[in-house]
């Protein structure tokens, strides 16, 4: 089976300009060419960008999802080291968490400078974004 890039962008809900990102960033091996010099595309490029796709929604880097396919494409390898990675990601997931929770928080205090409506000149919420002070 050969299909065309536009066809392997339906199929895995991917953006022609993403195949050819990930292409060029090795994730995607490079495709064979037709006599008209289109890309050609495999039952194995669908399945490897769907794994690509499925880690990038994980918020995986993709030097993360570099890894992971060097140890997909080497089955008989010990996995210790893919879970040691996904440890990694769930820790920095974690400092993630508790970033947006603090940016949160700071949020709800900006809201909270500006009850009721009024004029921009007087609005709590400008008033504190020009303080330098809130910087903080």
């Amino acid at each position: 089976m050969s299909i065309r890039i536009g066809e392997l962008a339906k199929r895995t809900e991917t953006t022609v300009e993403t195949i050819r990102y990930y292409e060029k960033e090795g994730l995607l091996p490079a495709p064979s060419r037709s006599e008209g010099n289109y890309r050609l595309y495999g039952e194995a490029h669908i399945e490897r960008l769907r794994f690509v796709r499925h880690c990038r929604s994980l918020d995986m880097a993709l030097d993360e999802v570099r890894i992971l396919l060097r140890y997909r494409d080497t089955p008989a390898e010990d996995c210790g080291d893919v879970n040691a990675l996904l440890d990694e990601h769930i820790d920095a997931v974690e400092t993630r968490i508790k970033e947006l929770m603090q940016l949160k928080r700071h949020l709800i205090t900006l809201r909270q400078k500006c009850a009721h409506t009024a004029s921009t000149e007087s609005c709590g919420i400008l008033g504190a974004l020009a303080d330098q002070s809130c910087h903080s």
